[in-house]
């Protein structure tokens, strides 16, 4: 099948297929007669795997792992597992410092009176301690 179809089946763009294909993410697929790409099911199947990766947050590194385990008929469930419970935990860190910003944003926000003042504590407290070792203060 030609990329249109691949992509077609697995729900990615011809340009992400090409993307992936340039960074070695997939099996490349072979070329016909004509120079085109020649997709089969097992590009779809490592092309589909690639894509769910990715909407659960996997870099392209991380998704190009997951390829080769599935290339390897010795692979364990039991990495894989691994490597998806290492991911819990990134996102995990990720979300309390995403909740911690979002509480100082929080907090600056219910201090500044928004209103046409030029005198915003927000910018105030971010400036904060930047004059404290300079020779002019």
């Amino acid at each position: 099948m030609n990329i249109s179809q691949a992509a077609q089946r697995t729900g990615l763009t011809s340009k992400a297929i090409r993307f992936y294909e340039d960074r070695g993410l997939f099996t490349p697929p072979p070329r016909s007669l004509n120079g085109y790409r020649d997709y089969h099911d097992q590009h779809i199947e490592e092309l589909t795997l690639i894509k769910q990766a990715k909407a659960a947050g996997f870099s392209l590194d991380e998704c190009r792992e997951f390829v080769e385990l599935y290339r390897d008929p010795q692979r364990r469930s039991a990495d894989i597992k691994a490597r998806t419970l290492e991911k819990i935990e990134q996102l995990t860190r990720q979300l309390d410092e995403i909740t911690q910003i979002r509480q100082r944003l929080i907090s600056l926000a219910a201090n500044c009176p928004g209103d046409d003042n030029a005198e915003c504590p927000i910018i105030a407290r971010w400036t904060q301690g930047c004059h404290q070792n300079s020779p002019e203060s």
